[in-house]
């Protein structure tokens, strides 16, 4: 069984800076993609940023230029570091993680962005 633990989100002011982490723990092998999603309400989920095992990355348009995801893989934790933040960045802000041949979600973790 593997758990995901997120932290840092909350409040912040527009073109401030948050920084979100997500830890996994349990019988955990090999983690393969790990990435970022969120929910706005009313709206669907969708992909914020993803990185490999390898590093590679992969950004949303909306994000790109102001948020970087990178991970650790000897603590098995995934971040994501959120600058010049937008009130359309508030969302719950979930961590997804692949470890073949099963996807994880954490809780999620409320980001609100203030104009």
């Amino acid at each position: 069984q593997v758990q995901l633990v997120e932290s840092g989100g909350g409040l912040v002011q527009a073109g401030g800076s948050l920084r979100l982490s997500c830890a996994a723990s349990g019988t955990i092998s090999r983690i393969n993609n790990m990435g970022w999603y969120r929910q706005a309400p009313g709206k669907q989920r969708e992909l914020v940023a993803t990185i490999t095992s390898g590093g590679t990355t992969n950004a949303a348009d909306s994000v790109k230029g102001r948020f970087t995801i990178s991970r650790d893989n000897a603590k098995n934790t995934v971040s994501l570091q959120m600058n010049s933040a937008k009130p359309e960045d508030t969302a719950i802000y979930y961590c997804r993680v692949f470890i073949m041949p099963k996807v994880y979600w954490g809780q999620g973790t409320q980001v609100t962005v203030s104009s």
